[in-house]
């Protein structure tokens, strides 16, 4: 029997953290290699590594010290004699292993990666973005606009492995918000009438878009302030309005429910701890459940100002919100679908500590 080693939550932010690893390659195989296209992750690829218990999404480094994405070249003999992180992914014993420099940190295994999570279909509807966030290398990646039979067709391979337990969208701005909600909404339609599990969409709001993709069958939803520093949300979200977002947040509430509506902070944009404390405080407060994600700096755009978090900062502002999540009687683990689920990219109060 394979014994595990529990990965405790200071051990997942310093994974988070980090935030890559070189993988043995006998371990790169498509059922468990995912790829991100959408976000300030757009075009790399990472695992799924769980102990059990909790769960972490560490991104592949490449052993040529090319950027995230590129493609690999895991035939050379010195694939770790460079290096290119501290963070190493091996088999062991019939199981999986992440050693940090040498030492082995957790025991696990790795999990399929279904549909960009495990257990989910998380599918970007469209590749493309006319939003110009500088944090993104969406736009700069000109993705592919997928057809409604290809995302049936993904959606049909999670549900026929037998792991399908959620389905969310989310997605770029190929023109206008408007026309991005009318494309999820017809998707929705359509998911609800062959697939009995949640929906969840993550889309850019427009006046309205909550009460139309809750009608149109949609579970939960998701609009991202960034971050809710007003300074930095002009600088690196010069196309978007912070105000906007959070008045349509305190609308989608009362439509979907407390625990049905979430919002992706990036934490390393250069914000203060003071001002993702009171922003989480005040996503809370209108029953808004808040995400802290790690920022992630594509090497190919760089971002003045912008750094990966510690392991300690992570650990704080995690704790911090568990405390606000608390006083305002929110819980993740009412969430069904998207990240707070998943939980791999992220430490989630009541999941995770």
């Amino acid at each position: 029997m394979y014994i595990t080693t529990e990965l405790t939550p200071w051990d997942k932010a310093t994974l988070i953290s980090i935030g890559h690893a070189m993988v043995d390659p006998e371990l790169q195989t498509e059922e468990y290699v995912g790829r991100s296209t959408a976000g300030p992750g757009a075009g790399g690829r990472s695992v799924f590594f769980t102990d059990g218990k909790r769960r972490v999404r560490v991104s592949i480094k490449n052993p040529n010290g090319a950027p995230l994405g590129a493609p690999d070249r895991t035939d050379e003999k010195d694939f770790f004699i460079q290096n290119e992180s501290p963070l190493r992914i091996r088999k062991e014993n019939g199981g999986v292993v992440i050693e940090r420099n040498g030492e082995i940190l957790a025991k696990g295994s790795l999990e399929p990666v279904g549909a960009h999570c495990p257990q989910q279909a998380y599918i970007t509807v469209s590749e493309q973005c006319a939003f110009h966030c500088a944090f993104c290398p969406v736009p700069r990646l000109n993705g592919q606009i997928k057809s409604r039979e290809q995302i049936l067709s993904m959606i049909d391979q999670v549900y026929l492995s037998g792991d399908l337990r959620a389905i969310s969208l989310t997605g770029g701005v190929t023109e206008t918000p408007e026309k991005e909600l009318d494309r999820m909404k017809g998707l929705v339609k359509d998911l609800v009438r062959e697939y009995d599990v949640p929906i969840g969409v993550s889309v850019y709001p427009t006046p309205g878009s909550s009460e139309e993709l809750y009608a149109a069958g949609a579970h939960e939803i998701k609009y991202n302030v960034e971050t809710m520093d007003p300074v930095l949300f002009s600088r690196f979200c010069p196309d978007l309005g912070l105000d906007h977002i959070l008045n349509e947040l305190k609308h989608a509430v009362p439509i979907y429910g407390k625990n049905r509506v979430s919002s992706n902070m990036i934490i390393g944009l250069g914000e203060s701890d003071e001002t993702v404390i009171l922003g989480a405080q005040n996503l809370a407060s209108i029953g808004v459940l808040p995400v802290l994600r790690a920022i992630s700096v594509n090497p190919d755009y760089p971002l003045e100002g912008a750094s990966r978090p510690s392991a300690e900062r992570l650990y704080h502002l995690a704790q911090s919100l568990k405390k606000i999540l608390e006083d305002y009687n929110l819980s993740p683990l009412h969430a069904r679908t998207m990240c707070l689920p998943c939980t791999g990219c992220d430490l989630i109060p009541g999941r995770d500590l």
